[in-house]
Formats: structure tokens, sequence, C-alpha cells
């Protein structure tokens, strides 16, 4: 049997009052989901474990069946496999955002949702000006900016320390800054001597040094300046956060000899890194976004194709996500409504005709309630469906309805060992 996961980015969510006490999933019109919840079988997810914080890069990989506590090390390492940039034994590699901020707050993590067009040219900059060697001699920088996709991007310390306290832009929407800047974990100060590995508080002072130019420049550069003229978002500072080294992960076709090839479809870097150190191929569609203008029937395309030649697709749609920070109901709704009906509908219609059987499973990563516009740590819902499966009592796929699931709740990789047991 043939596996693909559908996973909705963020789009769990907690009761609206102006939906009438109904969460975004109750409200929606979904009726293809809704379809796979009543003749598959539902329950609940503990996509994160304790101790860690509640974003994508946890979620999904707890999804996909890895033990945390083993082989986190933050985005940044992961975004640095997508991009293609090989990580050196002394990397610490940080996502860095491109963010907005005004009259000292964070307004925005993305930037006024900046183009990748636009980020590459405001990212070569930054490096232009604030890449520096470690010394005189040292024939390697000690500071390095990559573009990424849009407002998220890499940064790169070489001998970095990552036992550092940062803040994820996307947690403090409209929150002084200042206050956030990085700090050193008090637990961790002993450098070893010779090393060029810098200490906590040398990589906090670093780190914060280039927040605090980046804004001086990004704040003169024409890009800015025509958007002030307009009225417009400025893309006015950095924010590396959630860094790490080099990861060290099994395969997926190691842990789960049912699964020979796999591809991750993806247009978010951090998804697409998690596809390759999982072991699996990363397929591109052409105007994926991370957005809700995505291109949902190029991936429902996509992933039937793959469907025909690998034996596990993870297909993520980042949408709602980005719906749920900007604080935005409506929009939301819209990403909830088009993932069912432009993606989730034409693959399921799809597999129904093939001889082969294949098993899909529809879930968020975590919540990003739209009243809240943060990530939120609770269980989410997930069906499994496939033709055969005996369906329990739940009726239509939401949070409240998930409950009474035959599966109940779930705890990190259980979700993976239910749905490759089929």
């Amino acid at each position: 049997m043939k596996h693909i996961i559908i996973l909705g980015d963020g789009m769990a969510d907690l009761p609206v009052e102006r939906l009438g006490g109904k969460t975004l999933l109750q409200y929606a019109n979904k009726p293809t989901m809704d379809l796979l919840a009543r003749e598959g079988r539902c329950g609940r997810l503990m996509t994160v474990p304790d101790g860690f914080p509640p974003g994508s890069e946890v979620a999904n990989t707890s999804i996909l069946g890895y033990d945390l506590v083993r082989v986190y090390e933050g985005r940044g390492p992961l975004e640095a496999a997508s991009i293609g940039y090989e990580m050196g034994n002394d990397d610490l590699a940080l996502r860095c955002n491109i963010i907005t901020v005004q009259d000292g707050r964070i307004i925005t993590h993305n930037g006024g949702n900046l183009e990748t067009a636009d980020g590459d040219v405001l990212i070569k900059y930054l490096n232009e000006r604030l890449a520096k060697p470690i010394n005189e001699q040292a024939g390697f920088e000690r500071v390095k900016f990559i573009t990424g996709i849009q407002y998220r991007h890499l940064l790169i310390i070489k001998g970095g320390n990552k036992h550092i306290i940062c803040a994820p832009p996307h947690d403090h929407p409209n929150q002084e800054w200042l206050p956030l800047l990085v700090k050193a974990e008090s637990k961790n100060t002993f450098q070893p001597t010779g090393s060029i590995r810098l200490s906590p508080v040398e990589t906090a002072k670093l780190l914060n040094e280039l927040i605090l130019k980046s804004q001086e420049l990004l704040a003169a550069h024409p890009f800015n300046i025509e958007r002030a003229k307009r009225g417009e978002r400025q893309a006015n500072s950095i924010w590396p956060w959630s860094g790490g080294y080099r990861p060290s992960m099994e395969t997926l076709m190691q842990r789960y000899p049912q699964i020979k090839t796999g591809v991750v479809i993806s247009a978010v870097d951090l998804i697409r890194g998690i596809g390759h150190y999982a072991g699996l191929g990363i397929i591109h569609v052409k105007g994926a976004t991370g957005l809700a203008n995505t291109n949902y029937e190029g991936k429902a395309e996509a992933a039937i194709e793959a469907l025909r030649h690998n034996d596990f697709v993870f297909v993520h749609v980042e949408a709602s996500d980005e719906a749920g920070h900007d604080g935005d109901l409506e929009l939301k709704l819209k990403t909830i409504e088009y993932l069912d009906q432009r993606l989730i509908a034409p693959i399921y219609k799809e597999v129904c005709t093939w001889k082969d059987p294949v098993c899909i499973a529809v879930l968020p990563d975590h919540l990003t309630p739209v009243e809240q516009r943060i990530h939120v740590g609770q269980a989410v819902p997930f069906l499994i469906w496939h033709r055969g499966i005996k369906p329990d009592d739940v009726q239509q796929y939401d949070e409240v309805s998930c409950v009474s699931g035959s599966y109940g709740l779930l705890l990190h990789d259980q979700f993976m060992q239910a749905f490759m047991k089929y």
C-alpha cells in the first residue's frame, strides 16, 4: 500500500466568537475532509513533546516519527539542507527572517509578505556589508547570509554557539523587539581554549550587532524607501532564530521498511530540509508560494504523479499558518476550503480509481489561532483513510469531532506507527 500525508500547516484553531463559538475547521466548507473522516478513522495527535517550542520544525519532524530529543537542532540546519548549503562541523545555522519593525515593535514576521526576488536583493546587500572574516588571516567568513524563499533566509555563523535564546518573531506580533534580542543560556558559558567556537555570550552579542546594523542598512535601501513612499510595510530588519548544528537523522526508509522511495512537496525550505534528512526526494511545483495564492492544483497533480512512482508522499501546504499569523479570519477559512476542494479532492478522486490501494492521512502540524496569531502546541485532529478501512463514528473532520475518534489521543511517533500499519 502507498501512503500520502497531506498537511495543512497551522490549520487547527480554537473556538472563535465571530463564528458562533466554532473553530474554523468546524465552520469551513470542506466536503472532502468530512467525507474522508466519515469513511475513515480519526483521532488526535500531540505533535509537540514537552520542553520543545510548538514550531513547524518540531511538529513536522515529530509527525514523521522522529525522537526530537535525539535529532532536534532547530530550523536553521533544516533550511540549510533545503537551500543546498552543506554545513560544516563548526557551523551554526539560523533561520533569518526579514521582518517589519515600526515604533519599536515587531509589526510582522514576514517583511510585508516579501517576494523571493526582493528578499534575494536585500540578503545579498546585507551579505556584502555584514559578512566578515574571523580575522585577517582567516580563509573563511565568520558571518554569511544566504537567500532562501520570500522572507525566510539563512544566516551562518562559523563557530557560532547554539546555546542561546532567540525569540521566534511570529510568536511576538506587536511586541517591543528590544527586550526580545538574543540572550545567552546562562548554564552554558564554558568555552574551550583555542576553539573557533564562540561562547554563548559572544554569539548573542554578534547576532544582536547584526540585527542593529541590518536595521540601519535596510532603512536606507531603495526598496524600503520606495515602500515607505507608497505607505507599505518595510522589510527593515533581520531576525535570526532557531539555530543549530548539523543534525544526524535516520532516513524514513531505514525506520519503516514499507517505504522504499518517497518525496516531499512543499514551498517551504524548512519542510524540504526535513525531507532531505529523512531521505525524501524534493519536488518543486511551479507557482507554489507558501501563501493563500499557492498552486493547489499543481501540488495535487505533483502528488498524484509522485504516488505513481513512490511508496510515500508528504504534501505540505503553508497557507493556513500564514493567514493565522496575520490574524486574517476570512483568509484562513479560504485556505482551509482551498486545501479541501483544490488539493485533497482531486487526489482522493484519482486514487479511488487505482487498483493499487493508497492510504491517505490529513492533519495540521499545530494550531495557529487567528485571534492569538502564534503557534499553540495542543493536540491536533487527524484522519486516516483507505479503501476497506473500518470507519469509526466520526462524521466530520474538526478539532471537536475527532476527540471521539477510534485512535483516541496519540503521542508523537505513535501516529506514524499507526499510519504505516496499513
